[in-house]
């Protein structure tokens, strides 16, 4: 809702703002019918036309609850409950979030009658004998004051809401960009690129099979497509050669290991926090042979461990220019094999005891 002016449309019909002041909740609280017959009057003429009455001071708190007045008009002497008892069982609605405004209407305005209803809570008076131009201008004042203050919490809502949507766009395009960019290297002999997604979901479902919270099973899933985003950084000429690499290419290549975590230093998203320990972590081995920093079992984050045999499952089961496919059963008794060896021994338990037509239905 925008904020317009109080002032008639050009047809001469009410504006906005003022169509709603006038119709906010109004509620009259005393014990003397003529008090309330003139001011629900005197508020009629002014053109408001939602307003409650009640001449019992002890029924204020459920009316509140159940007619949720945007301004309370309360008597100050009433048989039963004075305005500072009322004040007192409505003071969450008074002093919470919602800052209910209530205005005393009393024939006793003395200084000490003010302060202590302030205290209680109260946020304006109205004089009696009660005069209309008074009136008016106090409960306007009151009313727009509530409308603004909602009309920015609503705006503070919404702008709020963008931030948060902008950010979650904004992060997942620069997801989007790495993965797109760590499918590059899959190209050579992967050119349908599914590798990285097949490893993210296989991942994933590891993760969920090993009992892990569910938001580390979607960290996963999002972060371990990125587990090769090193290999960018590895010259044409080994990525792409087609036989056995030597010594010193061998080397080179394993130093994607070292780039990716690089490639990733400056981020502060959880996920690709989480990236950059797969990228550089996948190739450990639980015996402590893997590379590049030698960790053993329990050092190596569970991140790698479980990307090191989503990787490899996905590239024996899959056919690639220089080798072919292996059928399932052959690959998932190789990668038992190196249970204790190269795999932790608990990820390949989770492996073995996946459902593939779960995972044949995700990386279709």
């Amino acid at each position: 809702m925008s904020i317009t002016r109080a002032q008639p449309e050009p047809d001469g019909t009410p504006s906005t703002e003022e169509s709603v002041l006038k119709g906010m909740r109004l509620l009259i609280v005393d014990d003397l019918a003529f008090n309330v017959a003139l001011m629900r009057g005197l508020l009629r003429k002014a053109g408001y036309t939602n307003i409650r009455s009640t001449r019992d001071a002890l029924s204020v708190p459920e009316l509140c609850e159940s007619f949720e007045p945007d301004l309370v008009l309360l008597d100050f002497h009433m048989p039963g409950a004075s305005a500072i008892d009322v004040l007192r069982s409505i003071d969450h609605l008074v002093r919470g979030r919602d800052r209910l405004p209530v205005l005393i209407v009393t024939s006793d305005p003395t200084p000490e009658r003010r302060h202590e209803s302030l205290s209680a809570g109260a946020r304006d008076f109205v004089n009696k004998p009660i005069d209309e131009i008074d009136l008016m201008l106090r409960v306007r004042t009151h009313l727009l004051t509530r409308y603004l203050q909602r009309e920015a919490e609503h705006r503070g809502d919404v702008l709020d809401e963008a931030v948060r949507a902008r950010t979650v766009e904004l992060e997942q395009a620069r997801l989007e960009s790495l993965t797109i960019l760590a499918s590059v290297t899959e190209y050579h002999d992967d050119d349908t690129h599914r590798h990285t997604r097949r490893v993210g979901a296989t991942a994933a479902l590891l993760a969920r099979g090993l009992g892990l919270p569910e938001p580390f099973v979607a960290g996963m899933r999002a972060a371990a497509p990125l587990h090769d985003i090193g290999k960018v950084g590895i010259p044409n000429e080994i990525l792409l050669k087609p036989g056995p690499l030597s010594d010193e290419e061998r080397a080179a290549m394993m130093q994607h290991v070292a780039i990716g975590p690089k490639m990733l230093a400056a981020a502060c998203s959880p996920i690709l926090r989480l990236a950059a320990e797969i990228a550089g972590t996948h190739h450990e081995r639980w015996d402590g042979t893997g590379y590049l920093r030698g960790l053993a079992g329990e050092e190596i984050p569970m991140s790698g461990r479980v990307t090191a045999v989503a990787d490899v499952f996905d590239a024996l089961t899959h056919a690639r220019p220089y080798k072919e496919a292996w059928d399932r059963g052959q690959a998932l008794a190789e990668i038992a094999s190196q249970a204790w060896r190269q795999f932790d021994p608990r990820v390949v338990d989770a492996l073995l005891g996946l459902d593939f037509d779960e995972l044949d239905a995700i990386t279709s």
